[in-house]
């Protein structure tokens, strides 16, 4: 199974350049053959996550082996945590994908569309599965690259002013990696991600990794739109074409954010109580600072955006959480269940998500404006459409039985059993933000008085419809991961991966 780790990289990778030139001379070939190739990968990763368990896979690039103990090739490795975010990253990208078949002929030069797209995911994937940090530092980048592109696709005003935002922070946090990164490999003299979690371990902390750690939380924290370092996220992810801001908002700031401080945080560096009071407060501001935001947001989009730095507020605090009470020595099962929660959550909003991103890509398709005031009544018009974003948004907002309100009851249930009460409340009090936030857009969108310009008489395409569906049905069921069984299959090789360090 070690074998397969490269082809998460490679076929992607493979595919961006094929279908940048086979694209322009078979018009249908980029959106037929990127669908498949990323349906194919996401078979893969689940195949993978049913038969792993709590072992971790090692693939040695080159066959170079350790020497004396001290490994000097790069090294591709796998573990529950790494395989969940293999499973997210490529099933969003084959419905994300496949939603493109239909969205993407407003625009031209569409195979551009899906090389870079092919890339954005590759370096997500290869982020995933990576044990250097070096290289994972060179995956982030081809990913972050793409996506600036991505934005800008549209080649308008605003989509350009966006990407030179995104691409200006986007590089100060590149920056604090790579110097981070820099200061690692001179404390400890190696890039392996398990080689210095063993140097760290054996040796008492230095200023020189102190320094890498707030450089590497700011850095990431840029990477996943924390507050306060969110500022080019709802310009980004509003200019992106939909199918992009899902993925951007579903999958980018998981991979190359969340993913990358918790990998560091929990399975790298020492833990370190201070350091874990910082992240829960950021989580915390983010949750709270993001829901205010998006209250007066009329663009949906930037609505939606705003709404993403809410919710990664609640994984962040949660993994928080938990990790004070590892550092702390606290009661072990409640740390399970807190890192559980934020593990869950990081799923859901994937999709339910995605979805709400998408729905937003098919009102724009078919009004051509993002603006809710100059909406309403398009229940009857857009039945589909409709259906699904009343879905993700109870979904999001923790109404049951949609998958939000179980991941959200884990880290209100984890806050109050580690005596965090007013964490607790807080996150209640956001949800109930959250759920008028989306009644707000289900009433001028789909139920108020129909605008003069909200004139449709049809639904989107098929390719747009049959993506929402099936994320919809998603929202359904995840739900299922709260019950032991789907739990331990699926999220608790993760949530091990971050508690056991040693592996």
């Amino acid at each position: 199974m070690e074998a397969l780790l490269p082809l998460f990289v490679v076929i992607p990778l493979g595919f961006a350049f094929i279908t940048a030139l086979l694209g322009r001379y078979i018009p249908l070939f980029h959106r037929i053959a990127i669908p498949l190739v990323f349906l194919f990968l996401s078979v893969l990763s689940v195949w993978m996550m049913a038969n792993l368990r709590e072992t971790v896979l090692t693939y040695m690039v080159g066959g170079w082996e350790p020497v004396n103990g001290i490994p000097v090739g790069i090294h591709l490795s796998a573990d529950g945590f790494s395989v969940l975010l293999l499973v997210i990253i490529n099933s969003l990208a084959f419905l994300s994908a496949f939603y493109s078949y239909a969205y993407i002929e407003q625009y031209t030069s569409g195979h551009y569309f899906y090389a870079l797209f092919c890339l954005m995911v590759a370096g997500m994937n290869g982020v995933a599965v990576t044990g250097d940090i070096f290289n994972l530092y060179v995956f982030l980048e081809i990913a972050a690259i793409a996506s600036y592109a991505l934005v800008a696709f549209g080649i308008k005003k605003e989509e350009l002013e966006a990407s030179f935002k995104y691409q200006v922070l986007g590089g100060i946090g590149s920056l604090f990696i790579l110097f981070g990164i820099g200061v690692l490999y001179w404390a400890t003299g190696t890039l392996n991600m398990a080689d210095i979690h063993k140097i760290i371990g054996s040796t008492a902390v230095s200023p020189g990794i102190v320094f890498a750690g707030v450089l590497l939380l700011a850095g990431f924290g840029i990477k996943s739109a924390m507050v306060p370092f969110h500022s080019w996220l709802p310009d980004a992810h509003s200019s992106a074409p939909s199918p992009i801001s899902a993925m951007l908002s579903g999958v980018l700031i998981k991979s190359i954010g969340i993913y990358c401080l918790l990998r560091f945080f929990f399975n790298i560096f020492t833990a370190s109580s201070q350091v874990a009071y910082v992240i829960t407060t950021l989580g915390v501001a983010s949750m709270v600072i993001g829901a205010f935001l998006a209250i007066y947001q009329w663009d949906i989009k930037r609505l939606l955006a705003y709404s993403s730095i809410s919710q990664i507020g609640y994984v962040v605090m949660s993994a928080g959480i938990g990790l004070i009470l590892l550092c702390n020595h606290g009661d072990i099962h409640v740390a399970a269940l807190a890192i559980f929660g934020g593990i869950y959550h990081l799923m859901n909003h994937a999709f339910f998500k995605g979805l709400l991103f998408l729905n937003a890509g098919s009102l724009e398709y078919r009004l051509k404006t993002r603006n809710l005031l100059k909406m309403g009544g398009l229940a009857s018009s857009m039945p589909v459409t409709s259906s699904t974003s009343l879905v993700a948004s109870m979904a999001i907002a923790g109404i049951p039985p949609f998958n939000g309100f179980f991941s959200k009851l884990v880290i209100i249930v984890a806050a109050v059993k580690s005596g965090f009460y007013g964490l607790a409340i807080i996150a209640v009090i956001v949800s109930i933000i959250t759920l008028s936030l989306f009644l707000k857009f289900q009433r001028y969108a789909f139920y108020g008085k129909p605008s003069e310009s909200a004139t449709t008489e049809k639904d989107v395409p098929f390719s747009m419809e049959g993506t929402m569906i099936l994320l919809a049905v998603c929202c359904l069921l995840l739900s299922l991961l709260i019950f032991p069984f789907f739990r331990n299959l699926i999220l608790m090789p993760a949530v091990h991966a971050l508690m056991n360090a040693t592996i």
